[in-house]
């Protein structure tokens, strides 16, 4: 298990980092995020062909570039540095990864060259009308190649052209492929907290499927994708919460009151101080759990269970979540009055954390199923 970058990944967290500069700054965050698109489709095609971050995590006989977790939690954590509005955490980190370690050559030949070279959207349905993301909870049923039920908080699931539906069958869980336009789907998008991450309602009456992945109860398989969903997801919160950490630290360094900075204030300090402790222990816990997904990830098509990775999963999950949302509050005190206006981004920060932290489960969630692992 590697815990350091390689130059090449330090190479590509520098070239990405300028690239979202450079074509994704706050004002062209907040158009995206207000347009029908709920993206920027051009930036979508330039992510695809200029820098090739759809195909990174993806198996090279499918049109990947043959990378793993490490290099697409990487690319989230740059995007959560600035919130970007897009389809990629749906597409390559739910379904892109959830194809991967199917073990179906026939479905991964069928849509992972299309999530490559950024021509499909996908995404991955598995909460239903009760709010649990257990697989436990599961209702929605699949009988005679179709699907009947109701999936919620799906993210991007009103535009995704491929849903990966989380439903039973005769055997036990599943996962089944729908196409988002088929007869029997409808779908309708939410009203959310967070502007820059769409999520949909998703009613299926007799929507025609295919199962994908392992054959009988499959909820081995789907406990590691959740798991990688989690690692993932833990990366995009780190991103978030560093940039609300730069960010509060440079208003306290030109914010002046009292003739002075509001920086050299020991309560602004101490603020600061306990925000890098707690950024610095997520940034550690996302970072090892990518490296576990790395090393311990089966090869391409095995159903195999890490030894590791639920453990790592649920802290890394449970720790970033509730870091990036201390970050983000800790952010708007940090600013006072400035921070609270619709103007300034401060608030979207809030938004995307207190959203993210329940999505595919809440911190106490992971932290209840991490007890449950390790023994207590």
């Amino acid at each position: 298990m590697a815990l350091t970058f390689t130059e090449e990944q330090e190479e590509l967290r520098t070239t990405l980092r300028r690239f979202l500069t450079d074509k994704a700054p706050s004002a062209a965050v907040r158009r995206a995020m207000d347009s029908a698109e709920g993206h920027d489709p051009r930036l979508w095609r330039q992510m695809a062909d200029q820098l090739g971050l759809h195909a990174l995590a993806l198996p090279e006989e499918f049109g990947g570039s043959g990378g793993g977790p490490v290099e697409l939690g990487i690319v989230l954590e740059e995007t959560g540095r600035i919130l970007l509005p897009s389809p990629y955490f749906a597409t390559v980190a739910l379904a892109g990864q959830a194809l991967t370690a199917s073990g179906d050559e026939a479905a991964k030949a069928r849509w992972l060259p299309a999530i490559a070279d950024g021509t499909l959207t996908a995404t991955l349905a598995l909460a239903e009308e009760r709010g649990s993301w257990r697989l436990e909870d599961i209702e929605t049923s699949a009988e005679n190649g179709t699907l009947l039920g109701t999936k919620m908080f799906v993210v991007d699931g009103h535009t995704a052209d491929l849903i990966l539906v989380v439903a039973r069958d005769g055997t036990g869980l599943g996962l089944f492929a729908v196409d988002g336009d088929a007869p029997g789907v409808t779908r309708t998008r939410l009203e959310t907290l967070d502007p820059t991450r769409r999520l949909a309602r998703i009613d299926l009456n007799g929507a025609p499927a295919l199962r994908i992945g392992p054959s009988g109860d499959a909820s081995g398989y789907l406990r590691t994708v959740l798991d990688l969903v989690a690692v993932a997801l833990a990366a995009e919160q780190v991103g978030g919460a560093q940039a609300c950490l730069d960010a509060a630290v440079a208003y306290a360094k030109v914010r002046v009151q009292f003739g002075r900075p509001i920086g050299s204030f020991q309560a602004i300090k101490h603020k600061c101080a306990d925000l890098l402790v707690a950024v610095e222990g997520a940034r550690s816990a996302a970072y090892h759990a990518t490296a576990v997904a790395a090393a311990e990830l089966p090869p391409f098509g095995e159903q195999l269970v890490p030894a590791e990775l639920p453990v790592s999963a649920a802290l890394a999950a449970a720790c970033c979540a509730q870091a990036f949302t201390h970050a983000a509050k800790e952010n708007i005190q940090i600013h006072g009055g400035i921070g609270y206006t619709w103007e300034h981004d401060a608030h979207l920060y809030l938004k995307r954390a207190k959203s993210s932290e329940q999505l595919f489960g809440g911190p106490a969630t992971h932290r209840s199923r991490l007890a449950d692992l390790v023994g207590i």
